[in-house]
């Protein structure tokens, strides 16, 4: 079994910043693919952004291209997740997932986090 914690989130005013992390432990592998994912009230949970075991490889969905950055630490089994130029609509909930196979931007992950707040005042 692989456990996600994720941390860092927050209340902060549009056009702040926030660093998520989400730390692995367990059986944690190297090559696990992990992702961002956010659910808003009364809405869909929505890909975020994706990256590759060895971090080659990223994808970021468009509501969030160009604003957010998606990183991970393999010696520290740690994905980050920088978020810019935050918007009152980047409010939600931010999981963590992670899965052992090639990077996935739908719900494909058999890993999740519990979740954590991020909310952007107007």
């Amino acid at each position: 079994q692989v456990q996600l914690v994720e941390s860092g989130g927050g209340l902060v005013q549009a056009g702040g910043s926030l660093r998520l992390s989400c730390a692995a432990s367990g059986r944690t592998r190297s090559w696990l693919a992990m992702a961002w994912f956010r659910q808003a009230p009364g809405k869909e949970r929505e890909f975020v952004a994706a990256i590759s075991w060895n971090g080659g490889s990223t994808h970021y969905g468009d509501p969030v291209k160009g604003r957010f950055t998606i990183s991970r630490d393999s010696d520290k089994n740690t994905m980050y997740l920088q978020m810019d130029s935050l918007k009152p609509e980047d409010t939600a909930v931010y999981y963590c997932a992670a899965r052992i196979g090639p990077v996935a931007v739908t719900s494909e992950y058999g890993h999740w986090g519990q979740g954590t707040q991020v909310t952007v005042s107007s």
